[in-house]
Parts: structure tokens; C-alpha cells; sequence
């Protein structure tokens, strides 16, 4: 099973589909918020149409499972057929169990309590828009990046893919291989 990750699109289609490109097929989609509305404190890029990501994620022949991000609203709610506003998401994908959160209002430590308790294998979260992978007390916890508002240094735009607990981190402009880490 092939499951794309990706977090912070930011209300850019151009970006979802440069994800779509770096995939190829998937099975299931887990997208770790900040979906459609750029956030008051991001610039708004050219290709900003957040109308037009709605309708192109609605138009996903593939399950996705969202979990809410800061800048997700209500109003965001209204315009996506799968439910967004919920703190966390749990997916279970060829024996990885992941949990899925934006990452925003609990520290490393907490959302490894949170897998732990939870029996997850992994946290897969967003927020800061870099791409990361840190052990904490034993729970991976993976940050893919941004495909929309990438801030690390380079600021390359990136999305992940899980598959036979290997997450590998794709440049979605180049669709190099930013990143690869095998899961404990």
C-alpha cells in the first residue's frame, strides 16, 4: 500500500497537483492540516485558489484522511467533502499505525504519549512547514514539509510516501528524493 503524506497546501492547486506528480498512484492520502486558507501570518503566492483546491481534493478518487491544522475553519468545511476539523486522524496502513495531527498545540513529548497510548507506530504531523524526522521516547514523529509554503532552508516543496515503513520525502519540483527514513 502506497500512502501519500503531505501537510500545509495552503489553498494552492498548483502544489496538490505537483503532489499528485510525485506520487504517482496512492491508496490513501494523509494530510496533516492547513488546508485551504494561507494564514495571516503566510505571504499569499500566485498560485493561491483555494475554490480550486477544494474542488480538485473533492475530485480525489482515493480515501484521504485530514486532520485539522490552525488555519483550518468551518467555512473551509463547507467547501471539502472530507471532514477537516477534527484534532487527529488515526490510519492503519499494511501493519503502520499512524497518528496523524497538525502538530500546533502539543509539544514532541505529548503527541509521543498520545501514539504510545494510542498504540501508534508513528506521529505524522505538519505546522512547521519543514521536512523532519525525530525519535521521541521511541515514537517516530515525521514531518514531511510543506507543497505549498516550504520554510526550511532552500525552501524546497515537498510532500512524503509511506510504503513498507519507509517514508521517503519527494521534491515536488524536481521529484528527487529530498529525504528517506525507515521507520524503527
Amino acid at each position: 500500500m502506497r500512502v501519500g503524506l503531505v501537510s500545509d497546501t495552503h489553498g494552492d492547486p498548483t502544489a496538490w497537483r505537483k503532489a499528485l506528480e510525485a506520487w504517482g498512484e496512492v491508496d490513501l492520502v494523509l494530510h496533516a492540516g492547513d488546508v485551504l486558507y494561507h494564514g495571516i501570518f503566510n505571504p499569499i503566492v500566485q498560485t493561491y485558489e483555494p475554490r480550486a483546491l477544494a474542488e480538485l481534493l473533492n475530485a480525489c478518487p482515493f480515501m484521504m484522511l485530514h486532520a485539522r491544522g490552525n488555519c483550518d475553519s468551518e467555512v473551509d468545511q463547507l467547501a471539502l467533502d472530507s471532514f477537516i476539523l477534527s484534532d487527529f486522524a488515526f490510519a492503519s496502513a499494511e501493519g503502520t499505525r499512524v497518528l496523524v495531527c497538525h502538530g500546533h498545540k502539543w509539544t514532541e513529548e505529548e503527541l509521543a504519549r498520545m501514539a504510545s497510548d494510542g498504540k501508534a507506530d508513528m506521529v505524522f504531523r505538519g505546522h512547521t512547514h519543514v521536512p523532519e524526522m525525530k525519535v521521541v521516547d521511541g515514537v517516530p514523529i515525521v514531518n514531511v514539509g510543506s507543497c505549498g509554503l516550504p520554510k526550511q532552508g532552500g525552501e524546497k516543496k515537498t510532500v512524503g510516501l509511506l510504503e513498507d515503513r519507509v517514508v521517503t520525502v519527494i521534491e515536488t519540483e524536481t521529484g528527487e528524493t529530498f529525504a528517506r527514513w525507515e521507520l524503527p
